[in-house]
C-alpha cells in the first residue's frame, strides 16, 4: 500500500517551556503527531517533566 503524498497527518516534538528557565541540565520532550489542517497553529500541551517531577506546559517546536 502507497502512502499518500501529501499527509494530514505530521510528527512533531513538543518541549518543556519551564525547563530552559529552570537552569538544569537536559531537556524534556516529547515526540506526537498532530493534523495540520485541523490545527495550523503550534501545540501547547501539558505534559509530565520526569527532571522536574511535575506536570508543566511543552510547547511545539520546529
Amino acid at each position: 500500500m502507497a502512502k499518500k503524498s501529501k499527509e494530514a497527518r505530521i510528527q512533531v516534538i513538543l518541549e518543556c517551556t519551564e525547563h530552559k528557565t529552570s537552569g538544569m541540565p537536559g531537556t524534556s520532550r516529547y515526540v506526537t503527531t498532530k493534523n495540520k489542517k485541523n490545527t495550523p497553529e503550534r501545540l501547547e500541551i501539558r505534559k509530565y517533566n520526569s527532571i522536574l517531577k511535575k506536570v508543566t506546559v511543552h510547547k511545539e517546536i520546529k
